[in-house]
Order: structure tokens, then C-alpha cells, then sequence
């Protein structure tokens, strides 16, 4: 199974902010934006938060929830949250089971060396946990607003 528009989303349980535990079926009869970065703190993943965080409300309005997913601890993610003070909890998937199932893991080059890291990736899932959209290699720039302009198209 791949994580591709029309199908249907990987089922996941992971730990989530503010002591939860988050499952796909969480979000049934709703839209699920699940947006994967990769790691709290640094300016693209920060950028992309606080522009999920600046429309949350349209979101909202839209019938959507947004949730971030990153390898980083619940402890890091804790402090990220509130010092930007996103009002949507982020998953923590140190395990990288969530990150495996939608596929987002990729060799990247840093400084001349190689590691695999997240592939920035949003995925909107409707209620019934089909994948409606999905975006790879997400520049962060307008991302936020092609990704409400499709939560608001799914009607």
C-alpha cells in the first residue's frame, strides 16, 4: 500500500502533544491535513507551523484539523508548540512507523553527507481515511494555501 491520492490512508496510534495518543480513526467524518517536517526549531519548520497556525481558523471553518509529524520527542514538541503557540497537536514518531507508512523518508545530503531525513510532505485525508491530496518535496512558500484551496474544494 502507498500513500497516494485515492488511497486509502495508513491506519496509525502514535503519542501526541499535550499527553494524547492520536489514531487515524480519531478523525473519522472529519478532514485530517497531516503535514510531516523535518524537525521542530529550524526556519522552513517553523515557517510552515506558524503559516498552518495563521489560517487554523479557516481551516476550521473549512470542517479540517491540521496535525504536524516529525521524528522529534513529545518533549521538544511540547516546547515548539507552545512557543509558537500552534493550536493543533504535533506527533511525535521517533519510531518512524508513521513516517515508513506514508512513505516520506528519503536519502538527503547535507554538508556533503548523507542521511535519511523527512521529505516535507502534506497529505489531506477525508473522513472516510482516503488520501484526497498529497504533496512531496513541499517547498514551504503558498503551501499552506494550496493545501486550504483543496481542504475547501473536498466541500
Amino acid at each position: 500500500m502507498t500513500a497516494e491520492t485515492g488511497a486509502q490512508a495508513p491506519d496509525f496510534s502514535a503519542p501526541a502533544t499535550g499527553d494524547k495518543t492520536l489514531s487515524l480513526s480519531d478523525f473519522a467524518g472529519r478532514t485530517l491535513v497531516l503535514y510531516f517536517y523535518p524537525r521542530d526549531n529550524t526556519p522552513g519548520c517553523t515557517q510552515e507551523g506558524e503559516a498552518f497556525r495563521d489560517h487554523h481558523d479557516e481551516f476550521r471553518a473549512a470542517g479540517a484539523q491540521i496535525v504536524g509529524v516529525s521524528r522529534d520527542s513529545i518533549r521538544k514538541h511540547d516546547n515548539f508548540r507552545a512557543k509558537y503557540d500552534f493550536p493543533f497537536h504535533l506527533i511525535s514518531d521517533a519510531d518512524e512507523k508513521l513516517c515508513s507508512a506514508f512513505d516520506v523518508l528519503k536519502e538527503k545530503n547535507m554538508y556533503g553527507r548523507t542521511h535519511i531525513g523527512i521529505e516535507r510532505s502534506t497529505f489531506v485525508i477525508d473522513g472516510k481515511g482516503v488520501i484526497r491530496h498529497a504533496w512531496r518535496g513541499v517547498k514551504v512558500s503558498e503551501h499552506v494555501d494550496e493545501v486550504l484551496a483543496a481542504v475547501r474544494a473536498l466541500g
